[in-house]
């Protein structure tokens, strides 16, 4: 793990015990600080019991913290729970809700980025004791000072920052590169041992990670681009933006910043800037980074190699090999010589339309929970689609709206059923994809059980 003699001594309350929040107390445990914990969650606070006593260590106090659910990381992202503090750390560990107790002498307190400091009350109760609330990127980039020499490059956007995250790190990995990628996906930053000299970490940051990250030097930031987004979080737009544009705020005057869009640049303060670039003629040669919006992805991420010196020859080999991430546009096989997509992730029209813009010849499975009524967004690439097949509770609306665009449409109801009839249709050198424009809870947990059932459904056909 990630520890620092920074915060050796120290005192830290840490609120939100979910996988993020796990690794935040054994990194600072380890590092010799005092830290009380807490999490509404009873069992995610049993994680933190003594052994053989049946209680934690000073328990105290009861409500009043987020929910766990309001705490939990995506499964997408965060794939494993962290493992429980070390018992040799344990005596400094304290189990009590830091809404009940004072906070004075405190050096900060940790949060989830789930927890909505615009209305919950520890921001209140931290301000009125002079405490910071930060997160657990803030914690890694005060132990950067102990860590062997690397750098950092931070990703953030509103759309394509999990893509173009795993894209710099695969690069970097196909280079022989040092690196770790967290933040926003993977594992938590402060659960992974550090790099050797010379490597780089490649942080996905999300507009709530930033808003608890002060100190954050960046030797590359990315901005992929600016829609809006998580308005209830912000006071409108410029708010949301503003906290995007932190990122390089935070950087030394002579650090990178890559943006994916030139009208970005007018708020970057100082830092040497580089454009994304337009790829598309050689986009073909890269499977996994088909669509408009992966051309931008994938020019960021050549900027960002330009900057750290990576050879183009093992940069093209890393495009070239890159996987993918699961349900984005996800190749899952090849069979009869027709593609087989998943774009799960893509839970409403504006998310399905670089989908669609993707491939020339499209059987589009879609449907499920709508959040809209329209599929105005993806009307611009209707011509690539040969034929639709909707499922769940939106399937008749979305049958409609395309058989009035000249479409032939199935209704199959339900995604085991679309598979088949798109098989029964498609023809080699063709694609069908899932790319539902829709939510998915009207038939699946989520969207990634929905994918794996597509997926399930496409093998079933061998």
């Amino acid at each position: 793990m990630i520890t620092s003699p920074a915060f050796s001594g120290k005192r830290y309350a840490v609120l939100g015990l979910a996988r993020s929040g796990l690794a935040t107390v054994e990194a600072l445990l380890a590092s010799g600080a005092s830290v009380t914990a807490w999490d509404a969650d009873e069992i995610k606070r049993d994680v933190l019991i003594l052994p053989g006593t049946g209680r934690g260590a000073g328990e105290g106090g009861g409500g009043g913290s987020p929910s766990s659910a309001t705490l939990a990381d995506s499964p997408l992202h965060h794939p494993a729970d962290g493992p429980p503090p070390h018992a040799a750390h344990r005596e400094e560990l304290v189990l009590a809700d830091p809404l009940e107790i004072d906070l004075t002498g405190y050096d900060a307190i940790i949060v989830s980025p789930g927890v909505p400091l615009n209305k919950h009350p520890i921001a209140a109760h931290a301000k009125a004791a002079g405490v910071p609330v930060i997160g657990d990127i803030e914690l890694f980039a005060q132990a950067r000072a102990s860590l062997p020499p690397h750098k950092v490059v931070g990703i953030t956007g509103t759309n394509g920052k999990s893509t173009t995250t795993a894209l710099i790190h695969h690069i970097l990995q196909t280079a022989g590169v040092p690196t770790l990628m967290g933040g926003n996906i993977g594992l938590p930053i402060l659960s992974r041992d550090p790099l050797p000299a010379g490597g780089v970490y490649v942080l996905e940051l999300s507009s709530y990670q930033i808003d608890l990250t002060f100190s954050l030097d960046c030797d590359v930031a990315v901005l992929t681009n600016i829609t809006p987004d998580h308005l209830d979080r912000y006071d409108g737009f410029d708010g949301y933006a503003a906290s995007k544009y932190r990122l390089f705020e935070m950087q030394h005057p002579l650090n990178a910043a890559v943006l994916g869009e030139r009208q970005l640049s007018a708020r970057v303060p100082n830092n040497t800037m580089l454009l994304a670039l337009d790829y598309s003629e050689r986009q073909g040669n890269w499977p996994a980074l088909q669509g408009p919006h992966n051309q931008q992805n994938a020019a960021c991420a050549i900027a960002v190699m330009e900057v750290l010196g990576v050879d183009e020859a093992l940069v093209e080999k890393g495009l070239r090999t890159y996987p993918g991430l699961p349900h984005r546009m996800e190749r899952v096989t090849t069979h009869n010589g027709v593609l087989y997509v998943n774009d799960s992730k893509a839970t409403n029209a504006t998310a399905t339309a670089p989908a669609l813009a993707a491939y020339p010849v499209i059987h589009w499975i879609l449907g499920g929970l709508a959040k809209t009524d329209d599929l105005d967004d993806c009307a611009p690439y209707f011509d690539h689609v040969k034929s639709g097949y909707t499922i769940g509770k939106a399937g008749p609306m979305f049958a409609e709206i395309l058989r009035a665009a000249g479409k032939i449409v199935l209704e199959s109801g339900t995604l085991d059923q679309a598979v088949k009839d798109a098989a029964a249709a498609a023809r080699s050198g063709e694609v069908v994809m899932l790319s539902p424009a829709c939510a998915s809870f009207d038939q699946f947990k989520d969207y990634e059980a929905r994918g794996d059932a597509f997926r399930a459904a496409v093998g079933a056909l061998a």
